[in-house]
């Protein structure tokens, strides 16, 4: 079975579990504190879906706004991203589409773009209705799904629904040899002009 490499990086607000998700998904713990992510962090795991492999490279970035600038270097060359929000939070939830625009102007031009609305198991605190969310990722063609790190739901479900939105691998026909015969390349260099 062929593995396919993904890298993935999470974007979203400092405080909304973007750690957390990460760390659910890989080794299926959570930690009640985490302490913020300087810069960003880099996790991997494989995941079979339909019969494929997937090896998942998720980089998990700082949300502090101090850090803001460096999420390009991040997502450059990401076949997916999670935008993160935490469902307790309005001012989250507002932040991603700020995210959505950025990832939409100065992200791969193929790019599968989730939307997770973190911390579902705090139903009692919620200020972002999941219909509202669910029309917006509708809206921009991205995945939706609520999470919760903490009790594990949907967290494995979010990466199968990626996997299945990933167009498939584009493979470039090789026309020739891509030998190099450094024989020739010696006598050339030989016979050239020297600097």
């Amino acid at each position: 079975m062929a593995m396919r490499e993904i890298k993935l990086c999470l974007l979203g607000d400092s405080g909304v579990g973007k750690s957390s998700i990460v760390q659910r998904f890989v080794s299926d713990t959570y930690y009640e504190s985490i302490p913020p992510t300087i810069g960003a962090s880099f996790m991997s795991k494989t995941l079979a879906v339909d019969e494929k492999m997937y090896k998942f490279q998720i980089w998990d970035t700082a949300g502090q706004e101090k850090y803001r600038g460096l999420a390009p270097m991040y997502y450059r060359g990401a076949a997916a991203a999670i935008v993160v929000y935490d469902i307790t939070s309005q001012a989250s939830f507002s932040k991603v589409r700020d995210w959505i625009r950025e990832l939409r102007q100065h992200g791969p031009e193929n790019i599968v773009i989730s939307i997770a609305g973190n911390k579902c198991d705090l139903e009692d605190l919620r200020e972002i209705p999941v219909k509202i969310a669910a029309e917006y990722a509708e809206e921009v063609g991205a995945v939706f799904t609520e999470t919760s790190a903490k009790t594990a739901a949907n967290i494995k479900e979010l990466f199968i629904a990626i996997s299945k939105k990933l167009p498939p691998e584009v493979l470039v026909p090789s026309y020739g040899t891509d030998t190099v015969n450094l024989r020739n390349q010696k006598e050339k260099k030989k016979r050239g002009r020297c600097c």
